[in-house]
């Protein structure tokens, strides 16, 4: 477990170098990604290396972690539209080969569907992670088994006011979301966490140094052989070792 504390400016390029480093040994990646203002910075990166030449993403296949139900990939706060907007948009990667769940058909069948077709594209290279305030990866709320693959998910009253920012009012957010599961996510080869702002650093502490449970579900990362931290000096205020 690596922890790299810096501003967030510097840990968006440090983020930036592993995604060059691996499709320069690897340029048909599979990339678990995320959405939220936190992977901002690195995607503004990311887009600014492709179009210098510097990075290429045309044999790259990516899946991103979750959506919102009943949102479908039009809407302006659907996490297709996100991903659009911020990130395919600006680079060379294939749009058929980007994945995002379906928020308007989702059920259990397709959510098993999705755990198969990161499988059968030979499982995620790099996964991308943010970390809510309760310590959630994905949409896997606090008590989501360790077990879990992508799933229908509940979304806590805590996690819909985090996010009412982005709707008009707390009606409008939806109350559920499919999401890969944290077994999903352990699944990959290598993951980054990255946070930023002091909001963020209980739930950073409560990771990285407390114990391994699924009241924190992101502490799971402590038992992944490859993870990297990338936080801001207000997320990692509260580390102590």
């Amino acid at each position: 477990m690596k922890v790299v504390i810096d501003t967030s400016e510097n840990i968006a390029r440090l983020a930036a170098q592993q995604y060059k480093e691996l499709l320069a040994d690897k340029p048909d990646a599979v990339l678990g990604l995320a959405t939220g203002s936190t992977p901002l910075g690195l995607y503004a990166v990311l887009s600014n290396m492709c179009k210098a030449g510097e990075i290429s993403f045309a044999k790259a296949h990516s899946f991103n972690l979750d959506e919102y139900i009943g949102l479908d990939g039009n809407h302006d706060q659907s996490y297709r539209y996100f991903m659009n907007e911020n990130l395919f948009r600006n680079i060379d990667i294939n749009i058929s080969e980007t994945h995002v769940p379906d928020g308007i058909s989702s059920n259990q069948q397709n959510a098993a569907d999705y755990d198969k077709l990161i499988e059968e594209a030979g499982g995620i290279d790099l996964q991308l992670l943010g970390i809510g305030v309760n310590g959630h990866i994905g949409f896997n709320e606090p008590g989501t088994p360790f077990g879990s693959l992508t799933h229908i998910v509940e979304l806590t009253d805590s996690t819909r006011q985090a996010n009412k920012r982005f709707f008009q009012s707390i009606d409008e957010v939806p109350t559920h979301a499919i999401s890969m599961g944290i077994k999903s996510v352990m699944h990959a080869r290598s993951v980054i966490l990255m946070a930023i702002g002091e909001n963020k650093a209980q739930c950073i502490k409560d990771t990285l140094e407390g114990p391994v449970t699924e009241q924190v579900p992101a502490s799971v990362l402590q038992l992944h052989p490859d993870v990297t931290f990338y936080l801001d000096h207000d997320a990692a205020k509260l580390l102590t070792k």
